[in-house]
């Protein structure tokens, strides 16, 4: 497989219709200081990963697996030790012998597509911090209405903690959904970010342009492959992909705000802002290709950037 030795910018667009998309802790859908509805980052990576693991087959480390004993789930030397076996012992002394191990575990999880994709965090039986090279923002609701409501659902069984007379009733609770939004995501790709940890582990196991497509394939496709009462109606609406050319050290802003979701009949997604700044010369000259997934049956993309491939979704 070959290295993926360019960057890459771009952004995906999630729509919740009468769903939950990325709930808070109190389970409403989240809002910013100013009301406006958003969904962090983690909430994209999590329906990436679960799609990459279920319907790739690939090898995901930062993902809850269940212990067969307890059914409780696994730590992270736990994971470590199902995916690669023991944790490795070392070599040498001292700061010799914790460089060892680090090395041996850093290497064994770039292994897992989910690392060299976002990176992470590892705190176990050694301290690692992985800068991944794609970072995802968060997803703000670029349609201006952001409707919130609640609805009381029952539970079928009493509350049996519950000592009061009326204890034999059945509980009732609440859910709350997004009448509809239109979540915008801003990603970029700098795989210069990984190729420290690659050299440093030893091993080969470099950022692919395979990855990529994979990484791609998830964007598109994660949050409608996952289904739950909370997000049925959350679905993939659009992708847009921007590569640069090969040695190009353009730096572009979050395609976050440069998209916005018209309030008509057609819910029109409004490229025009994005075309302004793609079609610059000075940009446009390190553009190597741009690639815009959408479903042309469901969706209708207005003001497209010069020279871009329209592609199934």
């Amino acid at each position: 497989m070959s290295k993926f030795n360019k960057r890459a910018y771009g952004a995906v667009v999630i729509k919740s219709i009468n769903s939950n998309y990325n709930a808070d802790f109190t389970h409403q859908p989240r809002t910013l200081p100013d009301g406006r509805v958003y969904a962090t980052d983690k909430a994209l990576k999590y329906l990436v990963r679960n799609y990459l693991q279920h319907e790739g087959g690939e090898k995901i480390f930062y993902y809850k697996t269940l212990k067969e004993d307890t059914l409780n789930p696994r730590s992270l030397d736990e994971t470590y030790v199902k995916y690669f076996g023991e944790i490795p012992k070392g070599e040498g002394k001292g700061a010799e012998k914790d460089a060892s191990i680090k090395r041996k575990m850093l290497g064994n999880l770039l292994q897992c597509l989910d690392v060299r994709l976002f990176g992470g965090t590892y705190a176990g039986a050694t301290n690692l911090s992985m800068h991944g090279p794609v970072q995802i923002t968060h997803g703000i609701n670029q349609f201006v209405r952001g409707e919130i409501y609640s609805e009381q659902i029952m539970s079928p069984f009493r509350n049996s903690n519950d000592d009061k007379a009326d204890s034999a009733m059945t509980t009732l609770g609440s859910q709350s959904k997004l009448r509809e939004g239109h979540y915008v995501h801003g990603v970029s790709v700098n795989s210069k970010n990984l190729e420290m940890l690659t050299q440093l582990s030893g091993t080969e196991n470099h950022l692919s342009t395979d990855d990529i497509e994979k990484l791609k394939l998830g964007l598109r496709s994660g949050a409608t492959y996952y289904n739950s009462s909370a997000k049925a109606g959350t679905d993939n609406e659009m992708l847009v992909w921007v590569e640069l050319k090969e040695g190009s050290k353009l730096v572009l802003p979050s395609f976050t705000e440069l998209i916005q979701v018209t309030d008509n009949d057609k819910r029109d997604i409004d490229l025009a802002a994005l075309s302004g700044l793609l079609e610059q010369k000075h940009i446009l000259a390190e553009i190597e290709k741009i690639e815009v997934y959408y479903n042309k049956a469901t969706t209708s993309v207005i003001n497209l950037p010069s020279g871009a491939i329209e592609l199934d979704l």
